[in-house]
């Protein structure tokens, strides 16, 4: 489990993640974002990363008014130098990570004979080699302080097919199969991995058209499963939640 503290001291409210780190991919906008903003609130250090500067700025200020300290970087986590270099600064300015949060992504749909080269590589370096990639540079040092999160935002696509999903349902099948495979190679050095799969979710992620929003989950939905997650007993962890609307479609 990551450290924690008793209760929040200017508050008097109990911060179940005071002394943790928590980085977040692709959080500079929707589910990112929200999740973000759950963590600083329950007493985490957070830093944050995406591709554009001005969304990214917005976030960190709204970090700064509740995460004990925060950090940001413009980075391409399809890159592992720019990779490399995010979560060197995140350790350097707050300390070791201990929750890691997979969350960039994005969406190409249409049938997969009529996608290019480059579509493919987009949605796959993003959706699936950017989780390798992270989760490869924060294991040392989780392993070496033998415990810390890593959480997986996968999405229901990964679990089911449908007409136009080929490229985005690949690479979160993807993300599920590595995930498993992570959560028992880690596991032994009290490293929890864990996979949540949402169904649609109301965020400007490009899906494949408009939803009821009485019938999609929120973006604080998702941020909600990952504060369970990362408050599991010493003995457990969650390995895999599927997040669904109340209402179906």
């Amino acid at each position: 489990m990551v450290p924690m503290a008793e209760t929040n001291s200017t508050t008097g409210e109990k911060a179940p993640l005071a002394g943790a780190v928590s980085l977040v991919t692709g959080g500079s906008r929707g589910i990112g974002r929200a999740i973000a903003l759950r963590l600083a609130a329950m007493g985490s250090s957070v830093s944050i990363c995406g591709r554009d500067p001005e969304a990214l700025q917005s976030v960190e200020q709204e970090l700064q008014q509740r995460a004990p300290r925060v950090f940001s970087e413009v980075a391409d986590v399809t890159r592992a130098a720019d990779v490399a270099s995010l979560v060197a600064r995140t350790e350097a300015t707050l300390g070791p990570v201990s929750i890691l949060v997979n969350n960039a992504g994005l969406g190409v749909f249409g049938p997969a004979h009529e996608k290019s080269e480059e579509d493919w590589d987009r949605v796959v370096n993003t959706n699936l080699k950017s989780v390798f990639l992270v989760s490869r540079e924060v294991a040392p040092s989780m392993i070496r302080h033998g415990r810390g999160h890593i959480i997986n935002i996968s999405s229901l696509a990964g679990r089911n097919t449908f007409a136009g999903g080929g490229l985005y349902c690949a690479s979160k099948w993807g993300v599920q199969g590595l995930s498993g495979c992570m959560a028992e190679d880690l596991r032994e050095y009290g490293i929890r991995v864990s996979v949540i799969c949402p169904g649609s979710v109301a965020t400007g992620f490009s899906g494949r058209g408009p939803k009821d929003p009485l019938k999609v989950l929120t973006a604080e939905d998702v941020a909600h499963a990952v504060a369970m997650v990362v408050t599991q007993g010493p003995q457990s962890f969650l390995s895999e939640i599927h997040l669904r609307p109340l209402r179906k479609a």
